[in-house]
């Protein structure tokens, strides 16, 4: 299943910049290229969190 929805979350960071109007656009597609990795980190740490909290706990 994965085979098929890998290439639609394939982009092509440098042909957006390059092909961007102006300065904010190119902001836009930077944030929006690291946002997906800061948010898993984020989720990552609060279950690592959690699972500590919980074994401390025990």
């Amino acid at each position: 299943m994965t085979y098929l929805i890998l290439p639609f979350l394939q982009v092509n960071v440098a042909e957006k910049i390059k092909s961007a109007p102006d300065n904010s656009y190119q902001t836009g597609v930077l944030i929006g290229s690291f946002l997906p990795f800061v948010l898993l980190v984020g989720v990552a740490y609060w279950m690592y969190y959690r699972a500590k909290k919980r074994s401390e706990k025990e």
